[in-house]
């Protein structure tokens, strides 16, 4: 599209973590400089929307303002970052009016829109048309926000000419080339805490994948329905969550692989740290990460593969008891020869925590936007934009 001179109302992902006032990861913000700096460089004014933190009540607009970012965006760009802290008002309007070509103005965060009545997220028309008043054109650069119909990444599209930014361009060409056309072997790595939001996706993937290694909630939760102890681990109790993994563990048992031993604690005793065999996990026992067979189990299988899809980790990584699972296995995927790509927000934290980001090919920035792509094979927010235009 033609955006010299024009005004571009841009929406990126900057729902990135802070604390006090500190951004610990900026990966998002720069990811979406390629952008940006085009918008610079062909004199647009740049109108950035963007959400930022869960914000259900007025006392949570205390600590979700976007105003942090912005004066982080400052330091990354060679141009004029203006902060609003109204995201509607007759002020905002006029310092759009007053802007230079190609500076910036990034608006409070559009979640303060949901309180009391949901607009944001409710895709409010007339929110949505007072935003599209503000712009030209609207870019879509918001990859991880791309599975919801909002406002500000669904609404605002219909009332403007929209295309999609160069960071929404690359997720969709990486998914598409190395996961949805992967070349074979073909296995995923999952694991993570969030079992009933896995159960769709594997559903998709097993079909199109060779091997599926399980660690994590959803290998305990597998155990569990073949009749093994899981003591006091995570995994679902949901009825019908059950049985749809009952039916895939009979329909796929061939490509499906569970731990053989695992490193359990428990909740009264900090000090108790086990290694045992999967059989022998007692009913107070909680599992926290998967043994070294299982790793070296699982290896065997990584060796062979041409591409591997890591989403989820093995363990609480996060507690250098725990970490050995999620470091080995990720060590030994990087180590391989294969495609290596990382999608969801639990899976890029572990790489990036154990500084393992420059060994992937790719690492998704969309978390479960990533994970509803490979299933739907595309997104709202991006399909709700004319092909011509894309």
């Amino acid at each position: 599209m033609d955006v010299k001179n024009k005004r571009v109302l841009l929406r990126c992902d900057f729902n990135v973590p802070v604390k006090d006032n500190v951004i610990l990861d900026d990966s998002k913000i720069v990811a979406a400089l390629n952008t940006i700096e085009y918008l610079i460089k062909e004199g647009a004014k740049i109108i950035i929307l963007s959400h930022f933190g869960k914000v259900k009540t007025e006392e949570d607009k205390a600590k979700n303002s976007l105003a942090p970012i912005a004066a982080h965006l400052q330091k990354l760009v060679n141009t004029k970052v203006i902060f609003s802290k109204q995201s509607r008002s007759l002020y905002l309007e006029a310092k759009i009016e007053n802007m230079n070509p190609g500076e910036i103005i990034v608006l409070e965060n559009t979640r303060f829109e949901d309180v009391p009545n949901k607009l944001e997220s409710g895709n409010d028309v007339q929110l949505a048309m007072y935003w599209a008043g503000l712009a030209d054109i609207f870019c879509l650069d918001a990859f991880g926000s791309a599975h919801r119909k909002h406002a500000s990444t669904y609404g605002v599209a219909k009332y403007l000419p929209s295309c999609i930014g160069f960071l929404v361009q690359h997720e969709v060409e990486m998914l598409d080339t190395y996961i949805l056309r992967a070349s074979h072997p073909f296995t995923i790595v999952m694991g993570g805490a969030k079992v009933e939001d896995k159960v769709e996706l594997i559903e998709s993937l097993l079909p199109r994948c060779d091997q599926l290694l399980l660690t994590g909630g959803i290998a305990n939760s597998c155990l569990a329905i073949l009749g093994f102890s899981v003591g006091n681990s995570l995994r679902t109790t949901d009825t019908e969550v059950m049985n749809k993994i009952k039916n895939i563990l009979i329909k796929y048992k061939d490509k499906i692989m569970l731990p053989v031993d695992a490193i359990v604690g428990r909740v009264y005793d900090e000090k108790y740290v086990e290694h045992v065999n999967i059989d022998k996990v007692a009913e107070d026992d909680i599992i926290y990460d998967i043994g070294i067979k299982t790793i070296n189990k699982y290896d065997e299988i990584i060796k062979q593969s041409k591409t591997i899809f890591v989403n989820g980790t093995a363990g609480k990584y996060e507690d250098i008891r725990f970490a050995t699972g999620t470091r080995e296995l990720l060590t030994r995927i990087t180590d391989s020869n294969a495609i290596k790509v990382v999608g969801g927000g639990d899976g890029v934290s572990a790489v990036k925590h154990f500084k393992l980001e420059n060994r992937f090919n790719f690492l998704s920035t969309g978390g479960g936007a990533t994970l509803e792509y490979i299933i739907q094979g595309g997104l709202p927010a991006i399909d709700n934009i004319p092909d011509s235009v894309k």
